[in-house]
């Protein structure tokens, strides 16, 4: 069995990747850069491939099935950079990645914190040797209503989490947790946005969840709500975002992703002029926190990302079932 990994991390992944060889059984190559038709040749001779958040198109899957690909298996949970339906015809069978939702729920939290206790502007001020209090007083997060919107793995984690801050916790989600008994209270979305101090993302980025809070959405939230993601950039509509922010409706947002990522993460842009106007207007802002597609980055995380796709990628090429497929 051969292994080949692009957009592969020497810094970390390589690590996990070359002990799994080891632990497991298996023969890797990999290069630092994205695949491309250019490069599709490095993949020959390998079964499978372990890849991260780029477009696979129908051009890019034919040119690996002609090599003798598989399986193509993703480190990240999302799976939409694929073209999963033209990669069944082609009988490439394609997993996801699963990993401990803690590390995401962890940081969705500290967002909720960073927002409640205007940390951006503190620390402007710091750095410009202001010390002052004004404008700068918070939020206790035991003080505010949370609508965790998506209770899969990682919002179940949060809900769980919140409760030691003593929060009041509303849910949205098609499919209500039993496990969650007890701990929130399922509302419809619309309710959710109305009733919340804070409202946090947990929702896959399905087509179908496209823009699902956009201005309507935005506008029934409450005046001086926080908007947290940290799940998919598509789930926001950015424009309609940045005109809550700049009207005063909402009175901040912590953002771990944003539409229009492609080509920025995990990629040095420092010395390049970006196109995308939204993100630098977002990161302008006092009460807007962005972060760089971080939250989960942990050792733990990044270990399980690796270990599944390796596992689902060995599970293709023993013909087994494997619960990371798609």
């Amino acid at each position: 069995m051969r292994i080949f990994a692009y957009a592969l991390r020497p810094y970390d992944e390589l690590g996990y990747l070359d002990a799994l060889s080891h632990e497991l059984g298996f023969e890797y190559g990999w290069t630092p850069d994205y695949p491309t038709l250019d490069n599709a040749g490095l993949a020959e001779g390998a079964d499978a491939l372990c890849i991260i958040t780029n477009p696979m198109t129908p051009e890019l899957l034919d040119r690996y099935h002609a090599l003798g690909i598989r399986g193509i298996a993703t480190r990240s949970i999302g799976y939409d950079h694929i073209d999963v339906e033209h990669a069944r015809k082609l009988g490439i069978r394609i997993a996801h990645a699963a990993y401990p939702p803690e590390g995401v729920a962890d940081y969705a939290i500290m967002l909720m914190l960073m927002a409640l206790r205007r940390v951006k502007f503190v620390q402007r001020c710091a750095a410009a040797q202001d010390f002052s209090l004004e404008g700068k007083i918070g939020r206790s997060l035991g003080s505010c209503t949370v609508g965790v919107v998506g209770t899969g793995a990682i919002g179940s984690c949060v809900v769980r989490e919140l409760q030691g801050f003593g929060c009041r916790v509303l849910a949205c989600d098609p499919v209500e947790k039993d496990e969650l008994s007890g701990l929130v209270e399922y509302v419809s979305l619309p309710e959710l946005l109305a009733a919340s101090d804070v409202v946090t993302l947990h929702a896959p980025g399905l087509p179908e969840n496209r823009h699902m809070i956009g201005a309507g959405e935005l506008a029934r939230m409450r005046e001086g709500a926080v908007l947290v993601n940290a799940a998919r950039g598509s789930l926001v509509d950015t424009a309609a975002l940045l005109d809550a922010l700049e009207s005063g409706h909402l009175g901040g947002a912590a953002l771990d992703t944003i539409e229009d990522e492609a080509g920025l993460y995990y990629l040095d842009r420092s010395r390049d002029v970006l196109a995308g106007r939204d993100r630098a207007a977002l990161m302008a802002l006092p009460n807007v926190v962005v972060t760089p597609h971080m939250a989960f980055y942990t050792v733990e995380d990044v270990e399980g990302m690796v270990r599944s796709n390796i596992e689902a990628l060995l599970a293709f090429a023993a013909g087994e079932d494997t619960p990371y497929e798609v």
